[in-house]
């Protein structure tokens, strides 16, 4: 089969989170299941653009509303990822160096959507599939079937739509309808919730098959779903949760590069040990405490704002008997006030404002635990990567956190699981990983080296998106 996947980021090209490494990892793996896989995304202005050949593949010119714009796409050389990598380029909208935060992120997002399209629309052959990723891509299955230039060749293209966020749906005021090819105007409603033009509900509406990144998470979106539930609830019959994967190349404790000390499931002691060694240096930590991390944005979603209380009640109420370190970035407010609190609890409370992803692997590989509270949680990555490197995970029991993490005081289990996200679970919970880590080796030494066995490679998970595909034709 032919897929062309198409998102707003794709790791190592450009990642603001989850999203991009499952870009960067599903199409490789299905490549390496014997199909042609691609990526279209926007050309940003980064790293991996002025470091990679390219070769210039077509040019095009287009418009939204009033506004005429050339494109160009171009392809990398040498399927350096594993696929075919294409970036499309506007200059003037895509040409920037972030991918998100800019106050014409819709006109930048459209207009990517519409050159994708017209550049689909001039190939002499159809994809067997194209796979849109989030709202930022939710616009091209409407643009398919009901806007007249696409409609004639690109109708009868099957697409798949994937939630990575429902909260985040990319909203425009209807008085931008123009800025869309010329529809059907009967379609309307296609693209229409709740007064306003929603990208990601028209998605819902438009593609032919809608997943989620976790069963889980397919269940609660008819829950909480930011205004959505009615429709997820109604379009249950095609949509269908497939868990997210990780990329067990780039992140396998015995060959990764970015950390001190590389260690299997048979050196995991005296590996991670060495790691946290190299990290309580880094950060003026005691390496004889349990290291309980937070790696993620600082934001609501992720309960980061729960962060400060928490920590600091937890270093009380258990006489310092851990230490905290957090990795992240997001509301300047929530950043301060971490800054602040190294000082304050200085030896038992460090953080890193800002994102480093070799920091990140060695965080993984020498904390004790990873804490992940979050409010929302479609799959989430840094549960399985904590797991791929014998990093116990404490964690809120919500969607694919629910379906990737059991509880210790389960059979068989192997995490520290808690129901709400509030100060009291997180605090009541550092004190069960703290019991643990103290009173409880063979426990301990046990769910280390079951869950670094524990399978959460692409493989599984690339193989149902190809079936998922096979059903469309």
């Amino acid at each position: 089969m032919e897929i062309v996947h198409i998102a707003a980021e794709c790791y190592p090209v450009a990642k603001a989170g989850g999203l991009g490494d499952v870009v960067g990892a599903l199409p490789k793996y299905q490549g390496e299941l014997g199909h042609i896989a691609k990526v279209v995304m926007p050309m940003y202005r980064t790293k991996f653009l002025y470091n990679n050949d390219w070769e210039l593949v077509h040019e095009g010119n287009h418009q939204i509303g009033p506004h005429f714009f050339h494109y160009s796409v171009i392809k990398e050389k040498t399927n350096k990822l594993g696929f075919d990598l294409y970036l499309i380029d506007i200059n003037g909208l895509l040409d920037r160096e972030k991918i998100y935060g800019y106050d014409d992120d819709t006109e930048r997002f459209l207009a990517f959507q519409v050159a994708f399209c017209d550049w689909l629309n001039k190939w002499q052959h159809k994809p067997d599939v194209v796979h849109c990723h989030d709202h930022h891509t939710g616009l091209i299955p409407f643009m398919f079937k009901h806007c007249f230039e696409f409609r004639e060749r690109l109708a009868d293209i099957p697409t798949v739509f994937t939630v990575h966020n429902g909260q985040y749906q990319g909203w425009i005021g209807w008085e931008k309808y123009y800025y869309l090819p010329a529809f059907d105007s009967w379609k309307w409603g296609m693209l229409d919730w709740d007064n306003t033009i929603n990208p990601m509900a028209s998605a819902v509406k438009c593609a032919w098959k809608v997943t989620t990144v976790s069963n889980s998470y397919l269940g609660e979106l008819k829950e909480s779903a930011n205004g959505l539930e009615k429709l997820f609830d109604y379009e249950q019959g095609k949509s269908l949760g497939i868990l997210n994967g990780i990329d067990t190349e780039v992140w396998d404790p015995l060959t990764d590069t970015m950390i001190v000390k590389n260690y299997d499931k048979e050196l995991v002691e005296k590996g991670k040990q060495k790691n946290k060694r190299e990290l309580a240096g880094q950060f003026g930590l005691d390496p004889d405490k349990p290291l309980i991390s937070f790696v993620g944005r600082l934001v609501g979603e992720k309960a980061a704002d729960l962060l400060p209380d928490a920590i600091s009640q937890s270093i009380y109420q258990h006489h310092g008997n851990a230490n905290f370190l957090v990795l992240g970035s997001g509301d300047p407010a929530l950043e301060d006030k971490l800054d602040q609190m190294k000082h304050q609890f200085g030896g038992y409370f460090n953080s890193y404002i800002g994102y480093s992803e070799p920091l990140s692997h060695q965080i993984y590989a020498g904390s004790d635990f990873l804490l992940m509270p979050s409010r929302v949680e479609p799959c989430g990555l840094n549960q399985m990567y904590a797991l791929r490197y014998g990093t116990v995970p404490m964690v809120r029991n919500i969607g694919g956190l629910r379906d990737t993490v059991t509880d210790m005081g389960d059979w068989q289990g192997f995490g520290i699981r808690f129901d709400q996200p509030t100060v009291w679970d997180i605090t009541y919970s550092v004190g069960r990983a703290i019991d643990l880590y103290n009173n409880k080796p063979d426990l301990y030494s046990w769910m280390r080296g079951h869950m670094m066995e524990i399978d959460h490679s692409w493989d599984s998970s690339a193989q149902q998106y190809i079936d998922l595909y096979k059903s469309l034709k």
